[in-house]
């Protein structure tokens, strides 16, 4: 059976009101992770006020050695 190890990384939205996202910004952090063998399970948004977004939580897991 393999066995995984798992990452959770918060990247903070932008802007007065939050919920701006430097979309290049943010792909180059996840082909980081790609690139350390990390895989994208899940990403999901915290709601802040009125359906904007204070982070978007990414989790990442990668089989452990």
């Amino acid at each position: 059976m393999d066995n995984f190890e798992y990452k959770v990384v918060v990247y903070d939205t932008k802007g007065f009101w939050g919920g701006s996202v430097e979309s290049n910004q943010l792909e180059s952090k996840l082909n980081l992770l790609g690139c350390d063998g990390w895989e994208l399970v899940s990403c999901t948004s915290t709601n802040q006020s009125y359906g904007s977004s204070k982070s978007i939580v990414c989790i990442f897991k990668r089989k452990k050695n």
